[in-house]
């Protein structure tokens, strides 16, 4: 805390070259407004986290670069078979010499079960046929960059070096990628399951066949979702559907869904969690998930669920709704695979997220090599749409459709009013033709009143006048409106007076 307090207060500190450097980011708010928001605390929160980040960056680039110097040092003395390892509290780097043959499928342990899995088959450009050396890093906590998703993750890497000390390109083939597991920091605290109280929602009677939730997946980046179902009687068997940015449907007549499982006994893992993922290939481009989950009945348990050995593949479709008989938990947390682009911003061109993913860790399918990091976030708790159809009804809730009755009625009431006064402005704004002008005349002038802000400063009265010079006049006329009021308490009038001839 003592650190960050003291780089908030270096970051807002005036600096030393502010009059001679007027074109320095310390004195560009634009660059810090949150939006339209230059209050002093947004600038001075936003002014620290672009110097913390420029700092980050420059602190990381001379760790990098020191990793370099320490590589090419080392790299000439390591013989074939042999490893160095530097291991201290803020990151760890191993380097390992082998030989080309021995890349094949070759598992690159780091810490904290941080790896590099290397498919049998690869294009390596390299033009020694001897050895090379694998160079690992484990960093304590990914960079920030560009997403905020990574902020959980180790930053893991490896790089291929040459004899010379260069590193050297590697592609995989997409059928048979590079996997790696990247671990996240051991100190996360996994939120515990959210219960649904399903069974006391009577299906039947509201015609539900699923009950229904929904979820938010709106990213920047690609993001896999994983769901983990616990019922409280492990003897019931679920089916799960679901469907991007509408309600799935299924039933006899309809089938609207973008993916589907079974849940059966046998399918429990140790302990007794139901696990399904939908990975990161599918989300891009859609803003929500729902999905829905309905118990089987007996006759589809036997047919379905009833071992392991005879899986039916079909689908169980039903029109009869059933009511749940047990209560389940659920929770959901997306995840997501990221490599560090040459502008410290993290893209996931090419990755895949595996289905080893969970709470600890994330599986990664890469083709190429680099710096990569996992992103992990547990959704709250998702809106139970089945609960809401069922208890959406007026006698139920008096109190919330009667008060959105009256702010709606209110709205509508002051949304009239308000196009009224608007109508009132814009015809104060015209300027209006004296109603004695003549058609026939061919000179005009603009006559603006300016009417007093004092009490009684308005007038009813018609106003006339007479508009003279030194050598002339007109006659008598009147200002006029049959449309507005005029000479209203701090009011501006704009008339067009015509003449028959110019007034000197």
């Amino acid at each position: 805390t003592s650190t960050l307090d003291l780089d908030y207060s270096c970051a807002n500190m005036v600096p030393t070259d502010y009059d001679t450097d007027l074109e320095s980011a310390w004195s560009n708010l634009n660059l810090f407004s949150g939006g339209n928001d230059f209050s002093t605390e947004t600038i001075e929160r936003n002014r620290n986290i672009y110097y913390q980040k420029q700092l980050a960056n420059q602190i990381n680039s001379q760790v990098t670069q020191m990793i370099s110097l320490l590589t090419s040092s080392l790299n000439i003395h390591l013989n074939i078979g042999q490893k160095s390892i530097i291991n201290t509290s803020q990151s760890f780097v191993s380097l390992e010499t082998i030989s080309i043959q021995s890349l094949k499928d070759k598992l690159v342990k780091q810490v904290e079960n941080a790896q590099f899995n290397i498919p049998s088959s690869f294009i390596l450009n390299s033009t020694s046929n001897s050895s090379i050396s694998l160079r690992s890093r484990v960093d304590p906590l990914a960079s920030f960059g560009n997403f905020q998703n990574t902020n959980l993750s180790r930053s893991i890497s490896l790089s291929i070096i040459d004899q010379n000390g260069n590193e050297v390109s590697f592609q995989a083939n997409g059928n048979n990628s590079i996997k790696l597991i990247i671990p996240r920091d051991p100190n996360l605290v996994i939120p515990s399951m959210y219960l649904q109280t399903v069974t006391s929602i009577n299906s039947t009677i509201n015609n539900l066949l699923f009950n229904y939730h929904y979820i938010n997946i709106t990213s920047s980046l690609p993001i896999s979702i994983h769901f983990e179902i616990h019922s409280l009687n492990t003897n019931l068997s679920y089916l799960f559907i679901y469907k991007f940015d509408q309600t799935p449907l299924l039933n006899s007549s309809i089938n609207i869904i973008d993916g589907w499982t079974l849940f059966c006994p046998f399918n429990l893992t140790n302990d007794d969690i139901y696990r399904y993922f939908i990975d990161n290939q599918q989300t891009p481009g859609h803003q929500s998930l729902i999905f829905g989950i309905r118990e089987l009945n007996s006759t589809e348990i036997n047919n379905y669920c009833l071992n392991s050995s005879s899986i039916n593949t079909s689908l169980p479709i039903t029109s009869e709704p059933f009511n749940f008989t047990s209560n389940y938990e659920l929770r959901i947390y997306t995840s997501g695979c990221y490599y560090l682009d040459e502008n410290n911003n993290w893209k996931s061109d090419g990755l895949i997220v595996g289905s080893l993913t969970n709470h600890y860790e994330t599986e990664c399918l890469s083709t190429h090599l680099t710096s990569f990091a996992g992103g992990f976030i547990v959704l709250p708790e998702p809106i139970n749409w089945s609960y809401v159809f069922a208890n959406a009804d007026f006698l139920k809730n008096k109190t919330i459709y009667l008060t959105i009755i009256c702010i709606s009625i209110a709205y509508i009431i002051l949304m009239i009013f308000g196009r009224f006064k608007d109508r009132k402005d814009i015809e104060k704004l015209g300027v209006t033709p004296l109603p004695d002008n003549d058609k026939s005349d061919q000179y005009y002038y603009q006559i603006i009143v300016f009417t007093g802000q004092r009490a009684n400063s308005g007038t009813q009265s018609k106003v006339h006048f007479i508009l003279s010079s030194d050598n002339d006049e007109t006659r008598v006329r009147t200002f006029s409106d049959p449309h507005r009021k005029i000479f209203q308490r701090s009011g501006i009038d704009s008339f067009i007076m015509s003449v028959p001839k110019k007034i000197h």
